[in-house]
């Protein structure tokens, strides 16, 4: 297993404190919100992720059923998010039996072809309160059938948190474990490598542990020269700031985790690239102090903002009628530059529990 890599790459400048509110509140908009499934008193809808086919506006969501709970509940959508219908019925019988924040991707091989995954949490690990291993379903027919494959032999606390491709064709994978040295509960980040598409992955290597830093849920960004990586970390420990590290070597080595920029904390962040160099990236927002604490926010900026921990601008998506419990963020880019952010949140004031929901972003909102 690879060691943890303690690269400077840079010296990142000192890091100030400065809350400041959102430029844009799109929370009450509700002709920008699409809700993908209703929460019940008796139905809690978790952890959605998206993804979006070569078409540009064929989608598919897929969550969980109750906090952390099991896999099953799924929807497609024909026309760029706007409308949804239930596809539960697509999947395996083994799928259901799968557990918290199914991750789903589009992958293309080496070769051109592209296949769809779900990866998710398989035989449980009770005494590290993980999985024993990340199991996964692949279709090859954008997503009419799917089948079981074997599970890839790591243990995992979320499946597949993040995928981006290398510049040989190769698929880089990151998720978090645990680190039972350390102490219970205690998170830090690994990887695999695919070099066929997603068909087989290489053995777990570490990206990144620190004694004071609880790290997971990275979400993976190129540099717009093409020549860095930067992965963006959770860290789960009360009040801290959101950590960043960098590869300039496709992911063979990694910097030493650094503070984020505070506009930038919160946790399982996800995000998609603009024209000129901008970013839009959407998370559950945990900043010291932040006038939308616990809510679902968005930070917008350039890559060098996030290098350099400027602060960027923040735009607050959905109200969070919870306090805390959203903002697992699934994004997708359409080919009208319209951005769709989608997450779990108590949608409404009431006593129906989280809901899927999503907030169309439109172009002219990054530019104001």
């Amino acid at each position: 297993m690879q060691k943890t890599i303690l690269l400077s790459l840079f010296a990142l400048p000192l890091y100030a404190a400065s809350p400041y509110a959102p430029y844009l509140d799109l929370s009450n908009a509700t002709d920008r919100h699409v809700v993908i499934a209703e929460g019940t008193p008796e139905t809690y809808q978790g952890h959605p992720t998206t993804t979006l086919l070569a078409d540009g506006k064929t989608m598919f969501a897929v969550w969980t059923d109750g906090h952390g709970g099991h896999c099953g509940p799924a929807a497609m959508s024909r026309d760029a998010g706007r409308t949804w219908q239930r596809v539960d019925n697509r999947f395996p019988p083994s799928y259901a039996t799968w557990r918290n924040c199914p991750a789903i991707y589009r992958m293309t091989a080496p070769n051109g072809k592209e296949r769809l995954f779900i990866f998710a949490c398989g035989k449980p690990d009770k005494e590290q309160n993980r999985a024993a291993e990340m199991a996964r379903i692949m279709s090859e027919d954008n997503g009419k059938t799917w089948r079981t494959l074997p599970p890839i032999p790591v243990t995992c606390v979320m499946p597949m948190c993040s995928v981006i491709r290398l510049k040989n064709g190769s698929q880089l994978g990151q998720y978090n474990d645990r680190w039972p040295e350390k102490k219970k509960h205690w998170n830090r980040v690994f990887q695999i490598m695919s070099h066929d598409g997603g068909l087989t992955w290489s053995k777990a290597e570490l990206v990144a542990q620190h004694e004071t830093m609880n790290l997971c849920e990275p979400f993976l960004l190129r540099s717009p020269d093409g020549d860095e990586i930067c992965a963006i970390l959770r860290d789960n420990v009360k009040n801290a700031l959101s950590k960043l590290v960098f590869s300039r070597d496709e992911g063979k080595s990694w910097s030493t985790p650094a503070d984020a920029a505070w506009g930038l904390t919160g946790h399982r962040h996800h995000g998609v690239p603009l024209k000129g160099d901008r970013w839009v990236i959407a998370f559950r927002d945990t900043a010291p102090d932040s006038p939308t604490h616990g809510h679902f926010t968005a930070w917008v900026g350039t890559y060098a903002d996030i290098r350099e921990r400027r602060p960027g601008k923040r735009i607050k998506l959905l109200h969070n009628f919870a306090g805390w419990d959203c903002g697992y963020a699934a994004l997708e880019l359409f080919p009208d530059n319209t951005v769709l952010a989608t997450t779990y949140i108590k949608y409404w004031n009431d006593n129906r529990k989280h809901s899927v929901v999503g907030v169309f972003i439109r172009p002219e909102d990054i530019t104001k």
